[in-house]
């Protein structure tokens, strides 16, 4: 929980639920969950840290004491909520969701990104709220493969948040998004925003290029703001940033081509040598 965030597309974290279980084939490498383990096995060895990590990840915590502090933040900035949790998973009662979303209509000075892979259980708290969502609060879902972006996209697009927006991290697979031309049951809102992004950790899966490229290509056809987060652990060795470079691992793809595990930091943002930051 952290007033400044390293995520590159937020300002801020804010994480008023802690814990979760997988659910997805994105969830396979959790970073939330590797770090929250890690804290987790230091407290029970008697380290001081504080209480959310006395119990294991899989718990989900009400952290009901952190839900005024956006409120105190004067400096409008975009707030990722829940970057260690889901706010939508069904351990979170639908009256804690209220608040939440009491804090978030009391802050209009600041941006909520909220990013689920549960997105029925969104829609359903959605239709039951009973009033339109604030326009200051940013829903999405992660799409990591197609079967995740079949069965998510038409929960968000009914949604009817201002910004509807998809996070391909990690990017698993190919993708069709179908930006503009899927029937979504009659509701003519369309996805707003678009991140992409490949694995980090000690087992991240490695990213292909063409995967990246090909839904850059979608944005554009549709006049989406495409985000490139990150390349993660992995690079493709025909970019440009990692020329010459030498790495713990090579990945061969069907094609020829392969991917070098680099690290975070050496494989960069750069996709074919192009930053690609558009917001909404």
């Amino acid at each position: 929980m952290s007033a400044k965030s390293k995520i590159s597309w937020t300002d801020a974290t804010w994480n008023p639920v802690v814990g979760c279980t997988k659910i997805s084939a994105g969830c396979k490498e959790c970073y939330a969950k590797a770090l929250h383990d890690l804290r987790y096995k230091a407290r029970l060895a008697g380290k001081r840290l504080p209480m959310q990590y006395a119990l294991p990840f899989e718990t989900v915590q009400l952290m009901p004491e952190r839900l005024d502090m956006p409120l105190h933040w004067r400096k409008g900035r975009r707030v990722f909520v829940n970057s260690m949790s889901d706010l939508f998973h069904p351990d979170v009662p639908f009256d804690f969701i209220d608040k939440v979303f009491w804090t978030i209509e009391n802050a209009p000075q600041h941006t909520f990104q909220i990013l689920t892979k549960r997105a029925a259980q969104m829609l359903v708290w959605c239709q039951q709220r009973g009033k339109p969502l604030p326009v200051n609060a940013w829903l999405g879902v992660t799409v990591e493969n197609q079967e995740a972006a079949d069965s998510q996209i038409p929960y968000l697009i009914k949604t009817g948040a201002a910004v509807k927006f998809l996070s391909c991290e990690p990017l698993l697979e190919k993708v069709d998004l179908q930006l503009r031309g899927r029937n979504y049951g009659g509701h003519n809102e369309f996805v707003t925003w678009v991140i992409c992004g490949g694995e980090s950790g000690p087992r991240a899966r490695p990213m292909y290029a063409g995967w990246a490229r090909y839904l850059l290509h979608q944005c554009q056809e549709a006049g989406v703001p495409f985000y490139f987060k990150q390349w993660g652990e992995w690079c493709q060795d025909l970019q440009p940033q990692i020329k010459d470079a030498t790495g713990k691992a090579f990945y061969r793809w069907p094609d020829g081509s392969g991917s070098l595990r680099v690290g975070v930091q050496k494989s960069g943002h750069l996709l074919d040598g192009d930053e690609w930051r558009q917001l909404p």
